[in-house]
């Protein structure tokens, strides 16, 4: 009976420590090594397919999640044109007030000011329009925020990523490992029992 239990315990030692190189080996060894004799080298998966593996998330990112025009129509949105206008309308009157000679009767450079208002709020909503939408034209084809995140994934120490992903997966990896466990020791106690059988 105690060989079950061996079979048992050896098992389920064989499967935790199984499943904790499995998970070490998603990022190590970074540098590849190679076995010459079996012609394998062997290196950890996200080292390995790190370029393709931030491709994917920037292309995902880009394509699913983040459109370049949500970004654009939440900056620019009413509010920010209104204001726009206002500015310009402020800083178009304060050059005429300063540049009129002072001769100049107030209430012809009221009538003045009073028409340069209105014609800012005629025409200053189609030409911010069109400002607008060569902005937009230009920005979308020039950024690429799939490219920006693939780039910054790209940049990041690949030993700084295992440490975020370890504290953040903490938890489940150390499930992964019990999980290895008790299965190990699952196959350890049925290998144990037909040991037992045939014996």
């Amino acid at each position: 009976m105690y060989r079950i239990l061996i079979s048992t315990i050896i098992g389920g030692i064989i499967g935790w420590i199984t499943n904790i190189i499995a998970i070490r080996m998603l990022f190590r060894p970074t540098n590849p090594i190679r076995i010459r004799i079996l012609g394998l080298e062997i290196q950890g998966l996200l080292p390995k397919r790190r370029f393709e593996i931030a491709k994917v998330i920037g292309d995902t990112i880009e394509e699913e999640l983040i459109d370049f025009k949500d970004i654009f129509d939440r900056i620019v949105d009413d509010e920010s044109c209104s204001r726009i206008v206002n500015i310009v309308k402020s800083k178009v009157i304060q050059a005429i007030n300063h540049k009129l000679p002072l001769l100049m009767p107030q209430i012809l450079k009221n009538v003045l000011i009073q028409y340069v208002e209105e014609q800012i709020e005629k025409e200053a909503e189609k030409i911010l329009e069109g400002l607008i939408d060569n902005i937009y034209d230009k920005a979308s084809q020039e950024i690429k925020i799939g490219k920006i995140v693939e780039e910054k994934i790209n940049m990041f120490d690949l030993a700084k990523v295992e440490e975020i992903t370890l504290r953040i997966a903490q938890k489940e990896l150390k499930h992964i490992e019990i999980l290895g466990g008790i299965l190990g020791a699952i196959i350890g106690l049925l290998q144990g029992f037909i040991l037992f059988l045939l014996i």
